[in-house]
């Protein structure tokens, strides 16, 4: 089931026809200590109670991931486990992905407020998330430097 699309990029369901391609996902071996292998990720969704799993796809090909929750205490919308094959790394599709992944829940779930986490050495998160203006809040969660970005300050175009 389609869920959301902006100019370029689709998210979708990850459902029963394109769980496998999630699964095969592969990123740069220097990004492999920031992102867990997307199998992992599924399987945090599946069994977690919490995440809902999203398949980044361009023209009709799976080319990426990422998940949503809401997180209970606040009711700020947390993005995670975002993944783009490096096949197509460099080309925008993450940032795109990002986008639609706040305009999405925004749109469709009334949420206001969002978050995401990266771990502090990987500075491709860092400067893709500060472009769309999302801003470091001091929190850590884990190991990871928290940002948030409220709907209305997020660059979505």
């Amino acid at each position: 089931m389609l869920l959301f699309m902006n100019d370029h990029v689709i998210l979708s369901d990850v459902t029963d026809e394109n769980w496998r391609d999630v699964a095969e996902l592969d990123v740069r071996d220097n990004q492999k200590d920031f992102v867990a292998e997307p199998s992992y990720y599924l399987c945090l969704c599946h069994y977690g109670g919490l995440w809902r799993p999203m398949a980044v796809v361009h023209r009709s090909r799976v080319i990426g991931f990422l998940m949503w929750a809401q997180d209970e205490k606040d009711g700020s919308c947390w993005i995670g486990g975002v993944i783009i094959d490096k096949e197509f790394q460099r080309k925008g599709y993450g940032i795109q992905a990002v986008r639609t992944a706040v305009e999405m829940p925004a749109e469709k779930h009334g949420f206001r407020h969002f978050a995401l986490s990266y771990k502090p050495d990987n500075i491709g998160a860092k400067k893709t998330y500060a472009s769309l203006r999302f801003l470091e809040t001091g929190e850590w969660e884990d190991d990871e430097i928290v940002v948030e970005c409220p709907k209305g300050y997020c660059r979505l175009k």
